[in-house]
Protein backbone atom coordinates (compact mmCIF):
# COMPACT_ATOMS: atom_id res chain seq x y z
CA UNK A 1 0.00 0.00 0.00
CA UNK A 2 2.62 2.30 1.30
CA UNK A 3 4.67 2.39 -2.87
CA UNK A 4 1.21 3.76 -4.03
CA UNK A 5 1.89 6.80 -2.03
CA UNK A 6 4.49 9.60 -3.89
CA UNK A 7 6.57 11.22 -1.84
CA UNK A 8 8.32 13.67 -3.78
CA UNK A 9 6.55 16.73 -2.71
CA UNK A 10 8.58 18.07 -0.25
CA UNK A 11 12.51 17.42 -0.66
CA UNK A 12 13.73 20.53 1.32
CA UNK A 13 16.34 19.68 3.36
CA UNK A 14 16.71 19.32 6.84
CA UNK A 15 14.11 21.51 9.64
CA UNK A 16 15.51 24.32 7.65
CA UNK A 17 15.82 24.53 4.44
CA UNK A 18 18.64 26.20 3.10
CA UNK A 19 21.30 24.85 6.06
CA UNK A 20 22.96 22.53 3.21
CA UNK A 21 24.75 26.14 1.93
CA UNK A 22 26.90 26.55 5.31
CA UNK A 23 26.69 22.70 6.14
CA UNK A 24 27.68 20.99 3.07
CA UNK A 25 27.17 17.32 4.63
CA UNK A 26 23.23 17.92 5.11
CA UNK A 27 22.14 17.16 2.07
CA UNK A 28 19.69 14.85 2.66
CA UNK A 29 15.62 15.76 2.43
CA UNK A 30 12.57 14.78 4.44
CA UNK A 31 11.97 11.91 1.90
CA UNK A 32 14.49 10.34 3.81
CA UNK A 33 13.14 11.89 7.32
CA UNK A 34 10.09 10.48 6.26
CA UNK A 35 11.06 6.89 5.77
CA UNK A 36 12.81 7.06 9.30
CA UNK A 37 9.37 8.33 11.44
CA UNK A 38 7.71 5.70 9.41
CA UNK A 39 10.16 3.23 10.89
CA UNK A 40 10.08 4.64 14.20
CA UNK A 41 6.67 4.88 14.89
CA UNK A 42 6.40 1.32 13.52
CA UNK A 43 9.03 0.25 16.24
CA UNK A 44 7.36 2.33 18.75
CA UNK A 45 3.91 1.17 18.36
CA UNK A 46 5.19 -2.86 18.60
CA UNK A 47 7.18 -2.01 21.39
CA UNK A 48 4.59 -0.91 23.22
CA UNK A 49 2.38 -3.69 22.94
CA UNK A 50 5.03 -6.12 23.89
CA UNK A 51 6.03 -4.39 26.80
CA UNK A 52 2.59 -4.21 28.33
CA UNK A 53 -0.40 -6.57 29.43
CA UNK A 54 -1.18 -9.56 27.35
CA UNK A 55 -4.74 -8.02 26.08
CA UNK A 56 -3.44 -4.36 25.33
CA UNK A 57 -5.23 -2.94 23.11
CA UNK A 58 -3.22 -1.99 20.10
CA UNK A 59 -3.96 -3.87 16.93
CA UNK A 60 -1.84 -4.25 13.65
CA UNK A 61 -4.72 -2.36 12.04
CA UNK A 62 -3.08 0.71 14.60
CA UNK A 63 0.27 -0.12 13.41
CA UNK A 64 -0.33 0.64 10.30
CA UNK A 65 -2.00 3.19 10.81
CA UNK A 66 0.65 4.82 12.62
CA UNK A 67 3.18 3.85 10.23
CA UNK A 68 0.93 5.57 7.64
CA UNK A 69 1.01 8.73 9.77
CA UNK A 70 4.71 8.79 10.02
CA UNK A 71 5.31 8.25 6.31
CA UNK A 72 3.36 11.16 5.14
CA UNK A 73 3.18 13.34 8.21
CA UNK A 74 5.75 16.15 6.32
CA UNK A 75 4.49 15.58 2.68
CA UNK A 76 2.80 19.66 3.15
CA UNK A 77 5.84 20.91 3.08
CA UNK A 78 6.38 23.54 0.33
CA UNK A 79 10.31 24.57 -0.88
CA UNK A 80 12.99 25.34 1.87
CA UNK A 81 11.03 23.55 4.87
CA UNK A 82 9.69 26.19 7.76
CA UNK A 83 11.37 29.33 5.81
CA UNK A 84 8.31 29.15 3.30
CA UNK A 85 5.75 28.58 5.52
CA UNK A 86 6.69 31.03 8.05
CA UNK A 87 8.93 33.65 6.37
CA UNK A 88 7.47 33.53 2.65
CA UNK A 89 3.61 33.24 2.85
CA UNK A 90 3.34 35.51 5.49
CA UNK A 91 3.94 37.96 3.58
CA UNK A 92 0.96 37.25 1.16
CA UNK A 93 -1.67 35.08 2.52
CA UNK A 94 -1.90 38.23 4.83
CA UNK A 95 -2.84 36.60 8.09
CA UNK A 96 -5.23 33.91 6.73
CA UNK A 97 -4.32 30.01 8.24
CA UNK A 98 -2.04 27.85 7.12
CA UNK A 99 0.09 25.32 8.14
CA UNK A 100 2.20 22.22 6.79
CA UNK A 101 0.25 20.03 8.53
CA UNK A 102 -2.88 20.96 6.89
CA UNK A 103 -1.72 20.61 3.52
CA UNK A 104 -0.70 17.32 4.21
CA UNK A 105 -3.88 16.47 4.99
CA UNK A 106 -4.81 17.76 1.70
CA UNK A 107 -1.85 16.78 0.14
CA UNK A 108 -2.96 13.35 1.26
CA UNK A 109 -6.51 13.38 -0.40
CA UNK A 110 -4.89 14.80 -3.60
CA UNK A 111 -2.75 11.37 -3.92
CA UNK A 112 -5.57 9.07 -2.81
CA UNK A 113 -8.23 10.83 -5.69
CA UNK A 114 -5.59 11.33 -8.22
CA UNK A 115 -3.87 8.16 -7.84
CA UNK A 116 -6.85 6.08 -7.89
CA UNK A 117 -5.80 4.27 -4.11
CA UNK A 118 -7.61 1.88 -2.45
CA UNK A 119 -7.20 2.17 1.03
CA UNK A 120 -9.69 1.89 3.86
CA UNK A 121 -11.22 5.44 4.90
CA UNK A 122 -11.18 4.48 8.55
CA UNK A 123 -6.81 4.43 8.35
CA UNK A 124 -6.93 7.38 6.30
CA UNK A 125 -8.74 9.05 8.71
CA UNK A 126 -7.11 8.21 12.01
CA UNK A 127 -3.38 8.58 10.25
CA UNK A 128 -4.59 12.51 9.21
CA UNK A 129 -6.07 12.95 12.62
CA UNK A 130 -2.50 11.66 13.61
CA UNK A 131 -0.71 14.13 11.82
CA UNK A 132 -2.45 17.13 13.34
CA UNK A 133 -2.49 16.00 16.78
CA UNK A 134 -0.19 18.47 17.71
CA UNK A 135 -1.94 21.48 15.53
CA UNK A 136 -4.53 23.81 18.03
CA UNK A 137 -7.87 22.54 16.04
CA UNK A 138 -5.57 18.57 15.97
CA UNK A 139 -6.00 18.99 20.27
CA UNK A 140 -9.12 20.29 20.14
CA UNK A 141 -10.44 17.04 18.00
CA UNK A 142 -8.06 14.38 20.07
CA UNK A 143 -9.82 11.08 19.64
CA UNK A 144 -11.20 9.78 23.24
CA UNK A 145 -9.63 6.27 23.35
CA UNK A 146 -6.20 4.77 22.77
CA UNK A 147 -5.29 8.80 22.43
CA UNK A 148 -1.80 7.76 22.89
CA UNK A 149 -1.27 6.29 19.32
CA UNK A 150 -1.89 9.90 18.77
CA UNK A 151 1.22 10.88 20.64
CA UNK A 152 3.58 9.02 18.44
CA UNK A 153 4.87 10.95 15.71
CA UNK A 154 3.31 14.58 16.20
CA UNK A 155 2.97 14.85 20.16
CA UNK A 156 0.95 17.70 21.15
CA UNK A 157 0.91 17.14 24.80
CA UNK A 158 4.76 17.14 25.50
CA UNK A 159 6.46 17.06 22.48
CA UNK A 160 8.20 13.92 22.78
CA UNK A 161 7.70 12.13 19.30
CA UNK A 162 9.65 10.17 17.09
CA UNK A 163 9.56 13.19 14.67
CA UNK A 164 11.78 14.56 16.73
CA UNK A 165 14.10 11.18 17.16
CA UNK A 166 14.93 10.67 13.73
CA UNK A 167 15.72 15.12 12.73
CA UNK A 168 17.91 15.40 15.02
CA UNK A 169 20.28 12.36 15.12
CA UNK A 170 19.82 12.48 11.23
CA UNK A 171 20.48 16.09 11.20
CA UNK A 172 23.18 16.57 13.50
CA UNK A 173 25.22 13.56 11.97
CA UNK A 174 24.93 14.91 8.83
CA UNK A 175 26.02 18.34 9.77
CA UNK A 176 29.31 16.68 11.92
CA UNK A 177 27.74 18.29 15.58
CA UNK A 178 27.18 15.50 17.57
CA UNK A 179 24.23 14.53 19.28
CA UNK A 180 24.04 13.83 23.04
CA UNK A 181 20.21 12.57 22.61
CA UNK A 182 19.86 8.13 22.58
CA UNK A 183 16.46 7.66 21.70
CA UNK A 184 16.94 3.84 21.94
CA UNK A 185 16.53 3.96 25.68
CA UNK A 186 13.21 5.88 26.02
CA UNK A 187 11.83 3.48 23.25
CA UNK A 188 13.51 0.60 25.51
CA UNK A 189 11.23 1.89 28.58
CA UNK A 190 8.35 3.31 27.54
CA UNK A 191 5.08 2.36 28.59
CA UNK A 192 1.15 3.32 28.55
CA UNK A 193 -0.08 4.79 31.42
CA UNK A 194 -3.94 6.14 31.22
CA UNK A 195 -3.88 6.11 27.96
CA UNK A 196 -0.45 8.35 28.18
CA UNK A 197 3.00 7.56 27.05
CA UNK A 198 5.10 7.43 29.95
CA UNK A 199 8.71 6.92 30.80
CA UNK A 200 10.77 5.93 33.94
CA UNK A 201 12.14 8.20 36.15
CA UNK A 202 15.76 7.33 35.81
CA UNK A 203 14.99 9.08 32.47
CA UNK A 204 13.92 12.06 33.31
CA UNK A 205 17.39 13.80 32.03
CA UNK A 206 17.17 11.55 28.79
CA UNK A 207 13.94 13.09 27.85
CA UNK A 208 15.72 16.90 28.55
CA UNK A 209 18.35 16.03 26.67
CA UNK A 210 15.69 15.91 23.38
CA UNK A 211 14.26 19.13 24.39
CA UNK A 212 17.89 20.79 25.26
CA UNK A 213 18.96 18.86 21.82
CA UNK A 214 16.94 20.28 19.92
CA UNK A 215 17.50 23.69 21.00
CA UNK A 216 20.98 23.15 20.33
CA UNK A 217 20.57 22.32 17.15
CA UNK A 218 18.34 25.59 16.47
CA UNK A 219 20.97 27.64 17.91
CA UNK A 220 24.12 26.14 15.97
CA UNK A 221 22.64 24.55 13.17
CA UNK A 222 18.80 25.49 11.86
CA UNK A 223 19.85 29.73 13.09
CA UNK A 224 22.94 29.86 12.37
CA UNK A 225 23.55 33.74 11.01
CA UNK A 226 25.02 32.51 7.47
CA UNK A 227 21.90 30.44 7.09
CA UNK A 228 19.23 33.14 8.24
CA UNK A 229 21.44 35.43 5.74
CA UNK A 230 20.56 33.47 3.09
CA UNK A 231 16.97 32.21 4.08
CA UNK A 232 16.52 36.27 3.93
CA UNK A 233 17.78 36.41 0.92
CA UNK A 234 15.93 33.55 -1.17
CA UNK A 235 12.64 34.85 0.35
CA UNK A 236 13.18 38.10 -1.11
CA UNK A 237 13.95 36.34 -4.61
CA UNK A 238 10.67 33.92 -3.78
CA UNK A 239 8.65 37.13 -3.78
CA UNK A 240 10.10 38.93 -6.16
CA UNK A 241 9.19 35.84 -8.49
CA UNK A 242 5.82 35.59 -6.75
CA UNK A 243 3.61 37.44 -9.46
CA UNK A 244 5.46 36.16 -11.89
CA UNK A 245 5.39 32.36 -11.06
CA UNK A 246 2.16 32.13 -8.88
CA UNK A 247 4.34 30.30 -5.83
CA UNK A 248 1.75 31.71 -3.33
CA UNK A 249 -1.14 31.06 -4.69
CA UNK A 250 -0.12 27.21 -5.41
CA UNK A 251 -0.62 26.15 -1.93
CA UNK A 252 -4.48 26.61 -2.31
CA UNK A 253 -4.29 24.11 -5.20
CA UNK A 254 -2.91 20.53 -4.16
CA UNK A 255 -2.58 19.78 -7.58
CA UNK A 256 -0.60 22.96 -8.35
CA UNK A 257 1.78 22.50 -4.72
CA UNK A 258 2.82 19.33 -5.37
CA UNK A 259 5.19 20.62 -8.31
CA UNK A 260 6.95 23.39 -5.69
CA UNK A 261 10.19 22.64 -4.42
CA UNK A 262 13.73 23.68 -3.79
CA UNK A 263 14.63 23.95 -7.47
CA UNK A 264 12.40 27.09 -7.63
CA UNK A 265 15.58 28.77 -6.98
CA UNK A 266 17.23 27.24 -10.18
CA UNK A 267 13.83 28.02 -12.31
CA UNK A 268 13.83 31.72 -11.25
CA UNK A 269 17.90 31.40 -12.26
CA UNK A 270 17.19 29.96 -15.80
CA UNK A 271 14.11 32.27 -16.30
CA UNK A 272 14.98 35.33 -18.57
CA UNK A 273 12.06 37.29 -18.79
CA UNK A 274 12.97 40.98 -17.54
CA UNK A 275 9.81 40.63 -14.77
CA UNK A 276 12.41 38.33 -13.33
CA UNK A 277 15.52 40.19 -12.93
CA UNK A 278 15.46 41.37 -9.41
CA UNK A 279 14.74 37.86 -8.03
CA UNK A 280 17.17 36.34 -10.45
CA UNK A 281 19.97 38.80 -9.31
CA UNK A 282 19.52 37.45 -6.08
CA UNK A 283 19.42 33.90 -6.56
CA UNK A 284 22.74 34.68 -8.65
CA UNK A 285 24.31 36.58 -5.21
CA UNK A 286 23.43 33.89 -3.24
CA UNK A 287 25.57 31.23 -5.75
CA UNK A 288 28.37 33.34 -5.83
CA UNK A 289 28.01 33.85 -1.50
CA UNK A 290 27.24 37.52 -2.32
CA UNK A 291 25.04 37.49 0.60
CA UNK A 292 23.19 39.85 3.16
CA UNK A 293 26.34 40.85 5.71
CA UNK A 294 25.40 40.38 9.20
CA UNK A 295 25.61 43.04 11.21
CA UNK A 296 25.11 42.22 14.80
CA UNK A 297 22.34 40.41 16.93
CA UNK A 298 21.28 40.57 20.45
CA UNK A 299 19.26 38.91 23.01
CA UNK A 300 16.31 40.26 24.00
CA UNK A 301 16.46 40.33 27.85
CA UNK A 302 14.28 38.23 29.36
CA UNK A 303 12.08 40.17 31.67
CA UNK A 304 11.21 41.79 28.14
CA UNK A 305 10.31 38.62 26.27
CA UNK A 306 6.41 38.35 27.01
CA UNK A 307 5.37 42.19 25.66
CA UNK A 308 8.61 42.00 23.21
CA UNK A 309 7.66 44.21 19.79
CA UNK A 310 9.26 42.91 16.47
CA UNK A 311 12.10 45.28 15.26
CA UNK A 312 11.75 46.69 12.00
CA UNK A 313 13.72 48.34 9.58
CA UNK A 314 12.45 51.27 10.17
CA UNK A 315 13.33 50.70 13.73
CA UNK A 316 16.64 50.74 12.74
CA UNK A 317 16.51 53.68 10.06
CA UNK A 318 15.43 56.02 13.03
CA UNK A 319 18.11 55.02 14.88
CA UNK A 320 20.35 56.36 12.50
CA UNK A 321 22.83 59.60 13.84
CA UNK A 322 25.18 60.86 11.78
CA UNK A 323 26.39 59.12 8.67
CA UNK A 324 27.52 59.76 4.90
CA UNK A 325 24.66 57.10 4.28
CA UNK A 326 21.38 57.77 4.28
CA UNK A 327 19.56 54.37 4.89
CA UNK A 328 16.75 52.99 3.43
CA UNK A 329 14.10 50.10 4.46
CA UNK A 330 15.05 48.52 1.99
CA UNK A 331 18.74 48.19 2.74
CA UNK A 332 18.08 46.05 6.07
CA UNK A 333 16.73 42.96 7.05
CA UNK A 334 15.77 42.30 10.35
CA UNK A 335 15.40 38.18 11.44
CA UNK A 336 14.07 37.74 14.74
CA UNK A 337 14.82 34.01 15.94
CA UNK A 338 12.68 32.27 18.76
CA UNK A 339 14.59 29.09 20.42
CA UNK A 340 12.28 27.06 23.30
CA UNK A 341 12.04 23.56 24.27
CA UNK A 342 9.18 23.13 22.25
CA UNK A 343 6.31 25.11 24.69
CA UNK A 344 7.35 28.48 24.05
CA UNK A 345 8.34 30.18 27.22
CA UNK A 346 6.91 26.97 29.20
CA UNK A 347 9.29 23.80 30.00
CA UNK A 348 7.87 21.29 27.92
CA UNK A 349 9.50 18.99 30.79
CA UNK A 350 5.85 19.56 33.31
CA UNK A 351 3.68 17.89 30.58
CA UNK A 352 5.94 14.70 30.20
CA UNK A 353 4.67 11.59 33.14
CA UNK A 354 6.91 9.49 34.54
CA UNK A 355 6.19 6.15 36.58
CA UNK A 356 8.70 4.32 39.06
CA UNK A 357 9.49 1.02 37.65
CA UNK A 358 7.86 -1.31 35.70
CA UNK A 359 5.40 -2.92 38.37
CA UNK A 360 4.12 0.58 38.53
CA UNK A 361 0.52 1.11 37.85
CA UNK A 362 0.97 5.33 38.92
CA UNK A 363 2.15 7.81 36.12
CA UNK A 364 3.52 11.56 37.88
CA UNK A 365 4.94 14.36 36.84
CA UNK A 366 8.83 15.59 38.57
CA UNK A 367 9.72 18.88 39.66
CA UNK A 368 12.50 19.98 37.87
CA UNK A 369 14.63 20.94 41.52
CA UNK A 370 13.85 17.55 42.65
CA UNK A 371 16.26 16.52 39.43
CA UNK A 372 19.18 19.02 38.72
CA UNK A 373 19.28 22.23 39.76
CA UNK A 374 21.57 23.12 36.14
CA UNK A 375 18.20 22.61 34.20
CA UNK A 376 17.51 26.29 33.30
CA UNK A 377 14.52 28.44 34.72
CA UNK A 378 13.70 30.32 31.71
CA UNK A 379 13.22 28.04 28.13
CA UNK A 380 13.25 30.67 25.78
CA UNK A 381 15.80 33.04 23.79
CA UNK A 382 14.50 35.45 21.25
CA UNK A 383 17.59 36.89 18.80
CA UNK A 384 17.38 39.85 17.17
CA UNK A 385 19.47 39.98 14.19
CA UNK A 386 20.08 42.66 11.70
CA UNK A 387 21.50 42.18 7.84
CA UNK A 388 22.96 45.05 5.92
CA UNK A 389 21.75 44.00 2.13
CA UNK A 390 24.75 45.33 0.46
CA UNK A 391 28.67 45.48 1.87
CA UNK A 392 29.16 48.66 1.49
CA UNK A 393 26.18 49.39 3.96
CA UNK A 394 27.79 47.13 7.00
CA UNK A 395 29.13 50.38 8.71
CA UNK A 396 26.16 52.56 8.67
CA UNK A 397 23.90 49.33 9.48
CA UNK A 398 26.19 48.34 12.13
CA UNK A 399 26.29 51.56 14.05
CA UNK A 400 22.05 52.61 13.70
CA UNK A 401 21.55 48.86 15.27
CA UNK A 402 23.72 49.93 18.10
CA UNK A 403 22.45 53.20 18.74
CA UNK A 404 18.82 51.09 18.66
CA UNK A 405 20.03 49.24 21.58
CA UNK A 406 21.18 51.77 23.69
CA UNK A 407 18.08 53.56 23.40
CA UNK A 408 16.03 50.74 23.81
CA UNK A 409 17.75 48.55 26.35
CA UNK A 410 20.50 50.27 27.64
CA UNK A 411 23.55 47.83 26.49
CA UNK A 412 24.56 46.72 22.56
CA UNK A 413 25.32 43.34 21.31
CA UNK A 414 28.72 41.68 22.13
CA UNK A 415 28.74 40.07 18.52
CA UNK A 416 29.12 42.92 16.72
CA UNK A 417 30.85 43.20 13.05
CA UNK A 418 34.31 43.03 13.18
CA UNK A 419 35.96 46.73 12.03
CA UNK A 420 37.88 45.01 9.01
CA UNK A 421 34.11 43.61 7.64
CA UNK A 422 32.22 46.83 8.68
CA UNK A 423 34.79 48.17 5.87
CA UNK A 424 33.71 45.93 3.16
CA UNK A 425 36.34 43.26 3.47
CA UNK A 426 35.32 39.60 3.79
CA UNK A 427 36.98 37.99 6.79
CA UNK A 428 35.53 34.11 6.06
CA UNK A 429 32.96 33.11 3.26
CA UNK A 430 31.34 31.09 6.22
Amino acid sequence: MYSCLPLTQSQSYLFAGLTNTVYPGAVHSRFEHSLGVYHLAGEVAYRLRAQQDPDFPVEDFDIKTVKLAGLLHDIGHGPFSHTFERQFLPRFLSGAPWSHEDMSISMIDYIVDKHHIDIEPECLKKAKDMIVASTEHGSRNSPTEKQFLYDIVANGRNGVDVDKFDYLVRDSRACGVGCGFMFPRLMGSMRVLGDEICYRAKDYLTVYKLFSTRAEMHRTVYTHAKVKGIELMAVDALSKANESLGIADAVQNPGEFWKLDDTILKRIEVDERPELKEARDLVLRIRRRDIYQFCNEFAVPKEKLDHFNDVTPQDIICSQKSSDVTLKEEDIAVSTVQIDLTRGSSNPLESVKFFQDHDSTDKFTIPVEHISHLIPAVCQDKIVRVYAKKPELVEAVSQAFENFQMTTYGVKGILATPEKKRNGKRLFPY
